[in-house]
């Protein structure tokens, strides 16, 4: 589907089917030679990070993806056909395919851990939740949020106002994932107590 009938590919396909050393090596690692995925993992690791970085916008999570790409390829590299393209291009495949999956899965977490912070602090059922809905964009927010400490609030705008993942608020702070899941957390049931004391 990507990359193996683009234009591109074609001028450049009597020398590298004779030349693909990446697919040579697909091939080594098909029957087990360690030695042969070192070898490609030293080759291709920087660029395929690049191609990665670039789609999920995030250097811890393109490193586990890039990890979960050379693990793949590990037990699945088999199914690479030197008939339908070469190796630099299965991977870039591979590896595209892994990047956009991990984006829309981080996005689906992050909307549940949204739903889930909503739903676990409110005290009032959905009212309280469709108060916070509805005045996301009030000035009694804009208020309330500065009641809160900076290390709640901060990530709180990030997630919110800007659209980040928890993944990429913890980058961008220097915070670990999961503290900044539980200020997340705790800082919406303090907006929210908030909100409800102004009504």
């Amino acid at each position: 589907m990507l990359g193996w009938h683009d234009g591109a590919m074609s001028s450049d396909a009597p020398t590298e089917a004779s030349t693909d050393s990446t697919g040579d090596l697909l091939m080594r690692i098909a029957g087990g030679d360690r030695a042969a995925f070192e070898r490609l993992f030293t080759d291709q690791s920087r660029l395929l990070l690049a191609l990665i970085l670039r789609i999920v916008k995030s250097r811890s999570l393109a490193e586990e993806v890039l990890q979960e790409c050379f693990a793949e390829v590990w037990t699945r590299c088999g199914r690479f056909d030197p008939e339908r393209g070469t190796g630099r291009a299965w991977l870039i495949t591979l590896c595209r395919r892994r990047a956009i999956d991990c984006v829309r899965s981080v996005q689906s977490q992050q909307d549940r851990d949204f739903a889930d912070g909503l739903r676990s602090s409110a005290e009032t059922g959905d009212q309280v939740e469709q108060t916070v809905i509805d005045r996301a964009e009030s000035d009694r927010t804009v208020t309330a949020l500065k009641v809160l400490p900076p290390e709640q609030s901060t990530p709180i705008v990030m997630a919110f106002y800007q659209g980040l993942t928890h993944a990429q608020i913890s980058e961008n702070l220097k915070v670990p994932l999961g503290t900044i899941k539980s200020r997340i957390r705790d800082g919406m049931k303090k907006l929210r107590d908030e909100l409800e004391a102004s009504r």
